[in-house]
């Protein structure tokens, strides 16, 4: 089963940047979507980006102005590029689709394995 594979998050400083990525591990038929979601211990995960085929873009309000979602639509890739990062930025990231993989009938729901974002002085 096709996974998504999810690189980048760490370690910054408040006002530092970041960069998220995540790809397939298989070959991609369709995407209708793309996006990153986040989560601390103790509350809902929480839509941070969500950028479509057709290059629409959402952002949770937080985050205008200093997070940008990218897709490269070739690779099925999404990436997430974060700016002037907040202690309130830190969670684990987990990246999202809805695709459809090559050799498959159905969209499908797709969820990364989640990478660690911690900003702190």
């Amino acid at each position: 089963q096709v996974q998504l594979v999810e690189s980048g998050g760490g370690l910054v400083q408040p006002g530092g940047s970041l960069g998220l990525s995540c790809a397939p591990s298989g070959s991609i038929f369709r995407v209708v979507a793309m996006g990153w979601y986040r989560q601390v211990p103790g509350k809902q995960r929480e839509l941070v980006a969500t950028i479509f085929s057709d290059g629409r873009t959402n952002y949770l309000d937080s985050v205008k102005g200093r997070f940008t979602i990218s897709m490269d639509n070739a690779k099925a890739t999404v990436y997430l590029q974060m700016s002037n990062l907040k202690p309130e930025d830190s969670a684990t990231y987990y990246c999202n689709a809805v695709m459809r993989p090559s050799g498959t009938s159905n969209l499908g729901n797709y969820w990364g394995q989640g990478t660690q974002v911690t900003v702190v002085t």
